[in-house]
């Protein structure tokens, strides 16, 4: 498997999950676990290019697959824009979603890089925020990809 752009050799138990591989293994600890059911969006990675909780992905799963997590999201250009957006619109509060946020705003962004409402509300669904209302994040989103 290739992580944030280096070829990583799978965990020898494949029913790990990947946030505890990625966490616990490899000490990327940007990923956040929130629920641990997929409903919150804190652990959002990209894997092969589309966000998904990594809470719900056994790392057996994921063996040959591109993963970038929070810590790689900045050699994405759509990513550095995110992340330098939501810092410059002051968008993130006690940080504990921001993770997940920046995963699937990157993925957004890539795919779509002037997205409408409905595509960022689509995008951002899963990711759970109980600071922000979503109103700074969404105009911080919006600035991004000017």
């Amino acid at each position: 498997m290739k992580i944030n752009g280096i070829e990583t050799t799978p965990p020898s138990e494949p029913d790990v999950r990947l946030i505890d591989y990625l966490r616990d293994e490899l000490g990327l600890i940007g990923t956040k676990e929130g629920c641990g059911m997929g409903e919150c969006g804190s652990c959002t990675v990209l894997l092969n290019g589309r966000p998904v909780c990594s809470c719900l992905v056994l790392a057996g799963q994921a063996a040959d697959a591109d993963i970038v997590t929070v810590e790689g999201v900045g050699a994405i250009p759509a990513g550095r824009a995110v992340r330098d957006a939501l810092v410059a619109n002051q968008a993130v509060q006690c940080g504990f979603c921001t993770a997940g946020v920046v995963v699937s705003a990157t993925a957004l962004l890539s795919e779509h890089p002037e997205p409408d409402g409905e595509q960022m509300r689509a995008a951002l669904e899963g990711n759970l925020c109980r600071c922000t209302g979503y109103g700074a994040i969404s105009r911080a989103i919006r600035s991004a990809h000017r």
